[in-house]
């Protein structure tokens, strides 16, 4: 599961497998931290992420759907997803 981007000690991923599971959602990791998170609706779908982290994902993901939604469709016909910008 590629790594597209890396900021503030927050890891974001997302597979590249053929018919992923929908909703279209991230991988993030941040220390013992493991969350899975909606990209249309930053909806925590499963894991935790402590407050601090989970606002500035759910910021990057603000600045970054459509980027975002664009690497999903490519993982979604098994293509690797492209590096995103990370917040500053």
């Amino acid at each position: 599961m590629p790594t597209i981007a890396m900021f503030f000690g927050i890891i974001i991923r997302m597979y590249y497998a053929p018919k992923e599971h929908n909703p279209p959602h991230i991988h993030v990791y941040f220390q013992e931290f493991r969350c899975l998170l909606n990209i249309d609706s930053c909806e925590l779908i499963d894991g935790e992420l402590p407050g601090k982290q989970l606002r500035l994902v759910t910021a990057w993901i603000e600045i970054h759907r459509d980027e975002l939604i664009a690497n999903w469709n490519l993982c979604q016909n098994g293509e690797k997803p492209f590096l995103i910008e990370p917040l500053k």
